[in-house]
């Protein structure tokens, strides 16, 4: 009984100690599409000001990426606030803001910078490293991966990469960055988001081609998918760094 008793204390303590390591704060990313040439204007702005101005508000900087094909002239970045809530007050606040309204105007002098704003709302999941912001040299290259699962499988996806494929990521070279779980309108299906970091574009691929051999992975492959494949939709885009982007 007394072992019995010990055994339970522990496996709570346990959990305790793991609850406390997950990142609980709320998390956005943000996709700025912007009107043709003026990119470097956005920036601009984004090095200049709205990052400050972004923390004055108690927002989060995480992390600020162009892709590598930047057909669609875009800027993704994460911000991270401590709830919904907060997040909702920091951008009230910030769009008051004097400061960001003389910015705003004085940057759109020669015409509007941005033609379309996305949101993906997200949780961080529980297999979900802890975020590091110390800037690497020589820099990385950053690949976004997005997975929508088939219908009702997106905790399956999420099972397979918890329990094998992020090791199998890092055995083959891969950086595990940031795994999150999207908030979705209610009905709609929540997806993966994940960062991964290669020394190179190239690097990338190399990896993703040794991993796709790897025994290891087809056997769990298999073994995920022996009634039906669980991923409908695999999303990727390699992305650098802005000069001012707190991960490199």
């Amino acid at each position: 009984m007394k072992k019995l008793l010990l055994l339970v204390a522990l496996m709570s303590i346990g959990n305790l100690v793991f609850a406390q390591k997950q990142d609980n704060r709320y998390f956005e990313m943000r996709i700025y599409y912007c009107e043709p040439g003026r990119l470097p204007n956005l920036l601009t702005r984004f090095r200049d000001h709205t990052t400050k101005i972004f923390e004055k508000h108690g927002m989060t900087n995480i992390g600020y990426w162009v892709p590598i094909q930047n057909d669609k002239n875009a800027l993704y970045y994460v911000l991270a606030y401590p709830s919904k809530e907060a997040r909702d007050a920091s951008w009230k606040a910030f769009s008051a803001d004097p400061e960001w309204k003389k910015v705003a105007e004085e940057s759109q002098r020669d015409g509007k910078i941005v033609a379309k704003v996305e949101s993906i709302f997200m949780n961080a999941t529980d297999f979900s490293p802890k975020i590091k912001g110390k800037v690497k040299n020589p820099e990385r290259t950053f690949e976004l991966r997005i997975y929508t699962g088939t219908p009702n499988n997106i905790d399956n996806v999420l099972a397979r990469f918890r329990n094998h494929t992020t090791k199998l990521f890092k055995k083959h070279g891969m950086e595990n960055i940031a795994y999150w779980k999207s908030i979705e309108k209610e009905g709609t299906q929540a997806r993966l988001v994940y960062i991964l970091a290669h020394k190179s574009e190239a690097a990338g691929k190399a990896s993703f081609d040794a991993f796709r051999k790897d025994e290891k992975w087809i056997k769990v492959r298999d073994e995920s998918e022996k009634n039906g494949k669980i991923v409908e939709k695999v999303e990727s885009i390699y992305m650098t760094p802005t000069d001012f982007s707190t991960i490199k």
